[in-house]
């Protein structure tokens, strides 16, 4: 079932937010823990060229590793420096910017005291000097360089905040400042994304940065290949005009809200502001993000066999002139037929199979890392099977980098001889990013699924040719009356 659908602001010149909730609404009476799961899509229309009048929309921090493995090969911290002036050249007169030279601790590269400049001709130069001036020496201290950031960022009133990070190596000093609590302090403060460079860094580390600051984790092979990358990342930034978008969740009587997370385009966790169902998301340009809501259910006094509303799902824009959805209701109707019951909604579904995939290629990096070869094999076996039941090619191409895929569909995979602990690294960095339909990938978080069929402002859907109903493209059988998709041309 779907309810509501995305609007978007087509020649208005105005921006716009659209709303819609897919689920299927049958829950079982008799379940010992009741939960409603469904896919609230959220989209923003209509930011191209929006700017701020009274100031940039965007501050920002460089922070570039320059510990002491920095230095081997040579060209790493060249491409890290860069890569560093590839961004800063992108930047738009009258952006705060700063860099951080990140090792044991935190020290300003540019400017050379605590507080953050103003992008312009000459302080760009400035920088750029400073940052090809970048010695590399000491440990890694990862919490560290982001408390600075934080503290930079907190001085300015750019809507905006972002963290560019890039490290070659694993957090060694975490003791000096711990990353737990500082992760704490920054979340809802700034956007993190974070780059894994050279064959030292930790994958499970960057997406545990990026989860908590709703950034993405991404990484290079090849050390020449960062500067082309920070180009992208740049402008890809560049584009996010609308500060904060609230998605709020008021449960009915009966029911509660267990979580919302950010599953498309990246994985983001995300926690209601104290005491409220509010929840907030950062940093968006004209692009659909898609969340899971889950809700706990109690069917104690409720009526049977028909249309109840669990919850109702509201987003709004603060601060700003945006036209906005009208809220949408999330709805349980309660049957003792399990043949309703059993099912789950095709998009829940199909994202559930992410997170699998994401446990299955975490297990075999830990086997690898063990040495139980077999054992890891078996996982991205795992991983290949589900890459393929949800038509992810981009995710198949990744794992063929790790394995032989004789039979994707069954699993069957054979570990190549030559792979590294890095491979899984880069493999896990990648697992953040999730798709929608089997041809979206890393970029198609800027549209509702990039595939034929999809409905304007909406999700990419096909009809069944049975009863009509829409389903994700990306669906292997219809999620209202179970007809098989196999067959359809």
């Amino acid at each position: 079932m779907e309810t509501g659908t995305p609007r978007v602001g087509e020649g208005t010149g105005r921006i716009t937010a659209g709303l819609k909730i897919d689920q299927l609404k049958y829950l079982s009476s008799e379940a010992d823990d009741p939960r409603m799961h469904a896919i609230v899509s959220v989209r923003v229309d209509g930011t191209g060229g929006v700017g701020r009048p009274d100031g940039p929309v965007l501050a920002q921090v460089l922070a570039v590793d320059c510990s002491s493995s920095m230095t081997w090969p040579v060209e790493k911290l060249h491409a890290a420096q860069q890569a560093a002036v590839a961004a800063i050249r992108r930047l738009p007169d009258g952006t705060p910017f700063a860099v951080v030279r990140g090792s044991e601790r935190a020290d300003m590269a540019y400017p050379d005291t605590p507080r953050m400049a103003q992008a312009s001709a000459r302080t760009r130069a400035r920088a750029e000097r400073a940052v090809h001036g970048l010695v590399a020496g000491g440990g890694t201290c990862i919490g560290a360089w982001l408390d600075l950031s934080r503290r930079l960022l907190t001085e300015q009133d750019a809507p905006i905040g972002h963290v560019l990070l890039l490290t070659d190596g694993k957090n060694q000093h975490d003791e000096e400042m711990p990353l737990a609590r500082v992760l704490e302090d920054c979340a809802g403060r700034f956007v993190c994304d974070a780059w894994g460079i050279g064959d030292g860094w930790d994958g499970q580390e960057l997406l545990r940065i990026t989860r908590r600051l709703h950034g993405s984790a991404s990484s290079v092979r090849e050390e020449a290949a960062l500067p082309a990358e920070y180009e992208r990342v740049m402008s890809r930034l560049l584009t996010k005009t609308v500060p904060e978008v609230a998605i709020s969740v008021t449960p009915m009587p009966g029911g509660a809200v267990r979580y919302l997370k950010q599953v498309f385009p990246t994985e983001a966790e995300l926690t209601a502001q104290e005491g409220t169902g509010r929840f907030v998301t950062r940093a968006w340009g004209d692009e659909t993000r898609r969340y899971q809501l889950c809700l706990s259910a109690d069917p104690a006094g409720r009526p049977h066999g028909e249309d109840l509303q669990l919850a109702v799902v509201a987003v709004d824009v603060p601060g700003g002139e945006v036209r906005l959805p009208p809220p949408q209701p999330c709805l349980v109707h309660w049957t003792d037929n399990p043949a309703l019951s059993r099912h789950t909604d095709a998009q829940v579904d199909h994202f559930e199979r992410h997170r699998r995939l994401g446990e299955a290629i975490a297990a075999a990096t830990d086997a690898h890392r063990r040495g139980q070869r077999d054992l890891a094999e078996q996982q991205l076996g795992r991983a290949a099977r589900l890459a393929h039941a949800m038509g992810a090619a981009e995710q198949l191409g990744r794992l063929s980098r790790l394995v032989r895929i004789d039979d994707a569909e069954a699993g069957r995979v054979a570990l190549l001889p030559e792979v590294a602990a890095i491979d899984f690294q880069h493999l896990i960095a990648a697992s953040s990013r999730s798709t929608f339909g089997p041809e979206s990938g890393p970029e198609s978080g800027s549209g509702v699924g990039g595939a034929a069929g999809a409905e304007p402002g909406g999700g990419a859907t096909v009809s069944c040719p049975a009863c009509s109903a829409k389903a994700p493209v990306a669906a292997r059988f219809c999620p209202a009356c179970r007809h098989p998709f196999q067959e359809r041309r």
